[in-house]
């Protein structure tokens, strides 16, 4: 294996964004918790989405970079005065070239398709193009980067298997050679007023959703939705579904557990110490409830995923989801109230 860079430490992160960015960050003298980036980076909220041909997606994040937003990276920089810009191309021989210069200065963060990833060893034809990963050195003799990844270790990966990853057109979230730049020049800690923005945007996202697949309104859309699954599925499909259900819920799939409320619940403790709003200590630990309840459904769509007939399970599911819409709304409603500004 090649060296990694001189001073970079790898570590076992919850997430892929947060913690490749905690990763970059460590590296340059900035110790932050991913709880901390999640939160800043307003990175919370709900999706469901259903694309023809695929099975449902239950999402936890929000502010990922769609068309009008910021994404998390740059928004959680902004607000530790660390610029943070996204790169993309379409040329490979430039991706590279973007890469090896970037390694000149630090660890570069890159978008990729995790089933082109040989260390992860994913089952042919598995593809998601939104995971992140940290490359950390690299060996122009054979050619091989040295990767970090959520697992807390360091991985031998080719720069032609690396061009395949970062440049696959795989859907739904083709990665486009995406590669993120960071100026710490004018690091500094967040401010109280800026950590209850963040707050209040992603209180926002969950009780004023634009379109009823987001936030709080998702929810209960899911819950409506699990009970018709049987009627558009195939057998094998409806297990399919729940399995990918309880991967992006759980920790497996780069949450953290809870479908991100257990992080964002640890943020809220520390947003607390940051503002002095001792309200958010509580709603830290509401939070954290609220990460079982939907471990709770986590395990039930892993049973279901591994059961003879998944139908029989999904009313209980349904109702599960309508609790915890009830639930999430309540909390969201006390967050919007102590993240007024001061």
């Amino acid at each position: 294996m090649p060296e990694p860079l001189e001073g970079f430490r790898t570590f076992k992160t919850d997430h892929c964004v947060t913690g490749s960015t905690r990763h970059v960050y460590e590296f340059h003298g900035c110790p932050i918790s991913e709880d901390l980036l999640l939160g800043l980076g307003a990175g919370v909220g709900f999706v469901y989405w259903h694309m023809k041909g695929m099975p449902p997606f239950l999402g936890g994040r929000a502010n990922t970079g769609r068309p009008g937003e910021e994404g998390l990276e740059k928004t959680a920089g902004r607000r530790t005065g660390v610029t943070v810009e996204c790169l993309q191309t379409a040329s490979a021989a430039k991706a590279e070239k973007m890469l090896l210069d970037g390694l000149t200065r630090g660890p570069v963060m890159i978008r990729v398709d995790m089933g082109f990833l040989p260390y992860l060893g994913l089952p042919e034809g598995y593809h998601f193009g939104g995971h992140v990963v940290v490359v950390a050195g690299y060996g122009s003799a054979d050619r091989n980067a040295v990767v970090a990844d959520r697992d807390g270790k360091l991985h031998t990966v080719s720069l032609a298997d690396l061009a395949r990853a970062r440049g696959s057109k795989f859907k739904p979230f083709p990665p486009r050679n995406a590669l993120f730049t960071f100026d710490f020049s004018a690091r500094r800690p967040p401010s109280a007023n800026e950590t209850r923005q963040a707050i209040a945007e992603v209180v926002k996202g969950m009780l004023h959703g634009p379109i009823s697949n987001l936030g709080v309104r998702g929810i209960r859309k899911t819950a409506a939705r699990v009970e018709k699954w049987p009627r558009t599925m195939t057998a094998d499909e409806l297990r399919e579904a729940c399995y990918n259900a309880f991967v992006f819920i759980d920790s497996t799939g780069g949450t953290g557990g809870g479908i991100f409320r257990y992080m964002y619940g640890r943020f809220l403790k520390e947003a607390a110490r940051i503002t002095g709003e001792r309200g958010l200590e509580a709603m830290g630990r509401e939070m954290l409830a609220i990460g079982d309840r939907w471990q709770e459904v986590a395990r039930l769509f892993e049973a279901l995923a591994a059961s003879a007939d998944a139908s029989a399970g999904l009313h209980e599911v349904a109702g599960r989801l309508n609790g915890i819409a009830d639930q999430e709304e309540a909390a969201w409603r006390r967050l919007q109230a102590l993240a007024q500004p001061r």
